[in-house]
């Protein structure tokens, strides 16, 4: 027998052999923790994007490449020149500002919520490979998944306030004008 072989192939074995009905427990354990680990990785920075969106300027440019932003104090900057506007126009272009940051942050709830799926339906499979328990995983994802449209729908909802906004502006803006693109397929669209 040749013992040069034979020792690392005991050395290589030492993990499997170790892994018993504790170590099943402790695999989805450490699944767990990464699960955890990944969705506190998604939400911190989600929430650094909305702090970015609630104190920076939002983007509103145009197809044509015409850079357009509404800034914290609702202020229309268009290619960083400041539009004159009246005491109306700031009010209505913070409120549409105020639109698009709620329909940002309900698109970011989404995502997040997406983005945990993903980890745990990961997380869920990895504890059936380990425990041999692969019964009901599909269920439970397809559970979260179904939570997830609801919140979809719920984005959805926003677009009608969003696009009144956006053409009450356009109405007394005349330079908001070519930004008012959205329409009612936008909306169909959504809900499709």
């Amino acid at each position: 027998m040749n013992t040069r072989l034979l020792l690392p192939s005991l050395l290589l074995c030492l993990p499997l052999a170790a892994c018993g009905n504790g170590d099943v427990n402790n695999s989805a354990d450490k699944a767990a923790a990464e699960t955890e680990s990944i969705g506190a990785k998604v939400q911190a920075a989600t929430d650094k994007a909305r702090t970015e969106l609630a104190k920076g300027n939002i983007n509103i440019s145009d197809e044509h490449n015409n850079k357009a932003e509404i800034t914290p104090q609702g202020d229309l900057l268009i290619n960083g020149q400041a539009v004159t506007i009246d005491a109306q126009q700031r009010a209505l272009l913070l409120d549409y500002r105020k639109q698009v940051e709620k329909l940002a942050g309900a698109g970011m709830d989404i995502g997040v919520a997406g983005a945990q799926l993903g980890v745990k339906a990961a997380g869920e499979a990895l504890r059936g490979v380990f425990s041999g328990n692969t019964e009901g995983i599909e269920a439970k994802v397809n559970a979260e998944a179904d939570k997830i449209k609801e919140q979809a729908q719920t984005l959805c909802k926003l677009l009608p306030e969003m696009m009144a906004k956006q053409q009450a502006l356009a109405a007394v803006l005349p330079d908001f004008k070519p930004y008012a693109t959205m329409d009612q397929s936008d909306i169909d669209d959504c809900h499709a």
